[in-house]
């Protein structure tokens, strides 16, 4: 067998392996990934620590959007506090920056609603390898210490999983991690709305938005509410089989 050959057979391998389909995990593990999800994101002292993982799924969403809509993207920075910010230039109204500032709160939970998708369709491993891909992107406009070490810590998380773990471990990870997006994805807004109810966050995405719009930012947290509560509904309909 020849080196062309044998590579060929290792590529058609790998794309199996990555983009074919595994087994559906059994309904009890669906249903502990999903409680010990909810555990983290109820509990204040996980919560401080998961809500990284949702700052990233934040910021990311505000620099995907930010180039798509032809922006250029300067950086993003992470912090300790589990606050960030995503820096962009191009004309500071209309529809790019709208739908920039729209994209933070809700890219976690929709992020979520498409990760039950892929695992309803039974793609664990492609889900976990499509998260790599997104962070090692992310790392290039990362600009502080901080949020360097959070994507690459993350970024190696689901890398040693995809790559060494077996097929339940890897569908035990996949689910805690499509719950967590779909189950934090609530929380951010609610943690806004009450900073705003006691004068805080003036310069919230939601304050931003109605600045933009002309929209009171009450019904922009309405629009983050509905966002993330019905990417929660259908995602959890999606992961349950219902």
């Amino acid at each position: 067998m020849d080196s062309i050959t044998i590579a060929s057979a290792s590529l058609t391998s790998l794309w199996d392996r990555v983009f074919g389909t595994q087994s559906a995990p059994e309904p009890w593990l669906v249903y502990i990934t999903g409680i010990a999800a909810l555990a983290v994101v109820i509990t204040q002292g996980t919560w401080r620590v998961a809500r990284n993982a949702i700052t990233i799924a934040h910021e990311g969403g505000h620099g995907l959007i930010a180039l798509v809509t032809g922006r250029k993207l300067e950086g993003i920075r992470l912090h300790s506090d589990t606050s960030g910010l995503t820096v962009s230039r191009g004309r500071p109204t209309g529809i790019g920056m709208i739908l920039t500032a729209a994209s933070g709160y809700t890219a976690p939970p929709l992020l979520g609603l498409g990760g039950a998708w892929l695992l309803a369709a039974d793609h664990i491993t492609a889900l976990l390898w499509l998260a790599t891909a997104l962070l090692i992107v992310l790392l290039v406009m990362i600009r502080n210490v901080y949020g360097a070490v959070t994507v690459i810590l993350t970024g190696g998380a689901f890398l040693l999983v995809s790559w060494l773990a077996d097929a339940e471990v890897q569908a035990g990870f996949a689910y805690v991690v499509v719950w967590f997006l779909l189950l934090g994805g609530v929380r951010p807004a609610f943690e806004l709305q009450a900073k705003r109810r006691h004068g805080g966050a003036s310069d919230s995405d939601a304050d931003q938005l109605s600045r933009l719009t002309h929209v009171p930012a009450a019904l922009w947290l309405f629009f983050f509410h509905a966002v993330s509560v019905c990417s929660l509904l259908g995602g959890g309909r999606w992961l349950l089989g219902w």
